[in-house]
């Protein structure tokens, strides 16, 4: 399948660029949310980006785009399916900022990924922004299971290699899965992760993205009955 071969290759260029061990944003005033919400009966995708500023990660700013995904559903190149929506939102939520985000945060990974390049690093490289991934479940690699405690965490390897973390953010809730996009360091990573779950399990930014998303895709689906 060309599409497939095509993508990987781009996928193996653009993982060159990544900056994976480098010094995280010191401190962070806004931080961005990424989702993407499908409707499983169609091809109807809506992506939903949304801006929160510290202290209290209230949403400043939002921005949504319903349409067709443009790539198959293929383990491993999701960045290509979800991408392009996101990227439009992206467009539309920036000029209502006097500066760009502190820090982005995926629903999914970044270098925990079968080829190291998620789409935390592909959104990543492509804004030349921090970026890190948070997922809800693991998707490659190993790792013991953490502590009990808040800010706990182990390390997911893969091949042997460090490329996440299984991280507690909430004291005895399941752990959730941080890896880098972009930009940024792991330790800083998990950092800034804790400081987006002040009292739920997922980061402020990605709950609020999910909402976001979930009630576009609703609406669309409403209106095109």
């Amino acid at each position: 399948m060309r599409q497939v071969e095509d993508a990987e290759v781009l996928q193996a260029e653009l993982r060159r660029l990544v900056q994976a061990d480098v010094p995280g944003p010191d401190l962070i005033t806004t931080a961005a949310g990424f989702d993407v919400a499908y409707d499983t009966d169609s091809d109807l995708v809506a992506g939903a980006v949304v801006v929160l500023a510290a202290p209290g990660w209230e949403v400043i700013a939002s921005a949504t785009v319903v349409g067709r995904a443009a790539f198959s559903y293929i383990p491993g190149l999701l960045s290509f399916r979800e991408l392009p929506p996101l990227l439009e939102a992206w467009e539309t939520v920036l000029p209502q900022l006097a500066a760009p985000p502190d820090l982005l945060v995926c629903d999914g990974h970044g270098i925990a990924h079968p080829r190291g390049f998620g789409l935390a690093c592909h959104l990543g490289v492509t804004l030349d922004l921090p970026t890190i991934g948070v997922a809800k479940t693991q998707f490659v690699g190993e790792h013991s299971p953490p502590g009990p405690r808040r800010g706990e965490r182990t390390a997911i390897t893969l091949d042997g290699e460090p490329v996440g973390a299984a991280l507690r953010t909430r004291d005895g809730v399941r752990e959730v899965y941080v890896s880098v996009g972009h930009r940024t360091n792991l330790d800083s990573a998990c950092r800034w992760v804790l400081e987006l779950c002040p009292r739920y399990r997922l980061p402020e930014t990605t709950r609020a993205a999910d909402q976001l998303s979930r009630r576009t895709l609703a609406e669309a689906r409403t209106a095109s009955r």
